[in-house]
């Protein structure tokens, strides 16, 4: 069976199956794969704005008009005041995430030795810094870096519709990069933009395909000012069936969920039931998120437990 029937019939048993099943298969999946530890994750909007892309969900890009604070690279202290609060908040992963599309030399130098402080102070580190390049992520690497992120946002097929200033190929050359500098890979997307169902499968298929170790999921929050400020938002049913989707397709990955899911409102709690095993805490790049005292709590309660951190 080629890959296209595949997907049709994967679209046509997530459309079809009753919601409650697929989340019994999709919590089972979770269980056998990844037991009751929640991983979690935080992040450092570490540099704001002026980004020359024009992503159509991104309240930093250059292109529009939004609210978002605008701010040069931090000093690197204050990066890691922020990371040992993270990891003393059972936080095991702490990524530096920078707006642009690729940092300067410059920049590149100060991320590097940011991961370097971090790294002797046991903070398991990543980085979200636009479309690098091998010999880039193997000096980053070289720094202490554990984890390379970069989304790949949608499907390919898709892709073309919410960026235009660059391509899925340009991505893929960045991942590609990353696995050939063997560090560890972060990418997953952004939900709610218009895509169908059929996207949400190629691209949960193409993660697969390329083995990558963790899967962040985001549900679009409209941005006012952004040409999809008034995108309507995911049900917070059609949310917990993506999630399911990708912990399927996905069995042994790291489903973490990540901006957006304060819209899931009442529905919150069923990410674990719908296979997620990972979370981004705290604040998100350019909205609230929760505090890490609250998603302890929130753990505790369903009785899961926080993975442990690795120094």
């Amino acid at each position: 069976m080629n890959k296209k029937n595949l997907r049709n019939i994967q679209q046509k048993i997530i459309e079809n199956i009753d919601f409650y099943d697929l989340l019994f298969l999709a919590n089972a999946t979770r269980k056998k794969y990844k037991g009751d530890k929640i991983e979690l994750c935080a992040i450092i909007n570490a540099k704001s704005g002026r980004c020359s892309e024009d992503c159509i969900f991104c309240a930093q890009s250059s292109k529009y008009k939004t609210n978002t604070p605008i701010y040069p690279l931090i000093d690197k202290n204050e990066i890691l005041k922020k990371a040992i609060e993270a990891k003393n908040h059972q936080v095991k992963r702490f990524s530096i995430v920078v707006s642009g599309k690729r940092p300067s030399k410059t920049e590149l130098k100060k991320i590097g030795d940011t991961i370097k402080i971090l790294a002797k102070n046991g903070i398991n580190t990543c980085t979200s810094s636009g479309l690098l390049n091998f010999d880039e992520i193997s000096y980053l690497k070289d720094c202490g870096l554990k984890r390379l992120h970069c989304n790949i946002e949608t499907s390919e097929k898709f892709f073309q519709k919410i960026c235009t200033t660059h391509s899925f190929s340009d991505k893929l050359k960045t991942l590609e990069a990353a696995k050939k500098a063997q560090v560890s890979i972060c990418s997953g997307g952004v939900f709610g933009m218009g895509e169908s169902w059929s996207d949400r499968i190629s691209m949960a298929v193409f993660l697969k395909d390329f083995d990558v170790d963790s899967v962040p999921i985001n549900f679009l929050n409209p941005i006012k000012g952004t040409p999809l400020e008034k995108q309507k938002i995911l049900s917070p049913i059609d949310a917990l069936k993506i999630i399911a989707l990708f912990r399927l397709i996905l069995p042994d990955k790291d489903i973490r969920i990540c901006g957006g899911r304060l819209l899931l409102g009442d529905f919150a709690s069923w990410i674990f039931l719908a296979g997620a095993n990972a979370l981004m805490t705290g604040n998100y790049l350019t909205t609230y998120g929760r505090s890490y005292i609250d998603d302890l709590k929130f753990i505790k309660n369903h009785g899961l437990e926080v993975e442990n951190v690795v120094s």
